[in-house]
C-alpha cells in the first residue's frame, strides 16, 4: 500500500471520528493500567461492569492493596482468568507504592517492570494515559494491518513497529484506537462489513464480502 492510500484512509477515519477514545472507562492513568490488566483475553463492557463497582471503593494503588487478593477478586471474579489478574494487580500496587511513590510510571521500562503489564498493555498507558506515540496491537489491529494492507506483518512487534513507521505523523497519536474501532465494528474476524466500510475503494483486501 502507498503512502497515498494511508493518509486517505486515515484521513477518512479522522472526519468520522475526530477524537476517538478507548472503551474502558477509567479517570486516571492508575484506573487505566487496572483496567487494561484486567482486559486480557475479555471484552471492555466485561471490563468495564466489573470496573464500575470496585473504583468507587477503591482506585488508588493503597485501596485496591488494601483490598487484597481475595478481597479483589469479589469484583473482578467476572472476568476471565481473575485469580491470575488479581495476583498480578495487587503485585503492581505493591510495587507502584513501594518503588514509585504511587505514581504510574510514563515510561516502557519502567511499566514493563509491573507483574502483568506486557509491551501491548505499556503501549496504551503511555498512548492512551499519557499522549505518548506508542501503538499497542492486539487481536484487531494485527487483522485490520495484514487484512488491508496497512502494514502487513508476520507478528504483532512486527506489525507494530511497521505501523509507527508508516502511519503519517499527523495521524499517530490516534491511529491506535481508529484501527481497533475498524477491526471490532466493521473489519471483523469471521466477516468483514466491507459494504459498509468507509474505506473500502482502498482497502487490498482481495476477499471483500460485498454482498
Amino acid at each position: 500500500m502507498n503512502k497515498q492510500k494511508r493518509t486517505e484512509i486515515f484521513t477518512r477515519w479522522r472526519n468520522i471520528n475526530p477524537k476517538p477514545e478507548t472503551e474502558l472507562e477509567y479517570s486516571s492513568p492508575f484506573e487505566l493500567l487496572v483496567a487494561v490488566a484486567l482486559s486480557a483475553q475479555a471484552t471492555d463492557v466485561g471490563v468495564n461492569k466489573a470496573t464500575r463497582k470496585l473504583f468507587p471503593v477503591a482506585n488508588t494503588p493503597e485501596a485496591i492493596y488494601a483490598l487484597g487478593e481475595e478481597g479483589l477478586k469479589e469484583y473482578i471474579k467476572t472476568i476471565g482468568l481473575f485469580n491470575s489478574k488479581a495476583k498480578h494487580v495487587i503485585q503492581a500496587c505493591k510495587i507502584l507504592i513501594e518503588e514509585f511513590d504511587s505514581v504510574v510510571p510514563e515510561n516502557r521500562k519502567d511499566l514493563e517492570s509491573l507483574p502483568g503489564v506486557g509491551r501491548k498493555t505499556a503501549n496504551v498507558i503511555l498512548n492512551t494515559a499519557f499522549g505518548q506515540p506508542a501503538m499497542a496491537v492486539d487481536t484487531h489491529i494485527f487483522r485490520v494491518s495484514n487484512r488491508t494492507k496497512i502494514a502487513p506483518g508476520k507478528d504483532v512487534l512486527e506489525v507494530e513497529k511497521r505501523l509507527m513507521r508508516l502511519i503519517p505523523k499527523e495521524f499517530i497519536l490516534d491511529a491506535h484506537h481508529w484501527l481497533i474501532l475498524h477491526g471490532r465494528y466493521t473489519c471483523k474476524a469471521r466477516k468483514p462489513n466491507c459494504k459498509e466500510c468507509v474505506i473500502v475503494d482502498l482497502c487490498e483486501f482481495n476477499k471483500k464480502v460485498l454482498d
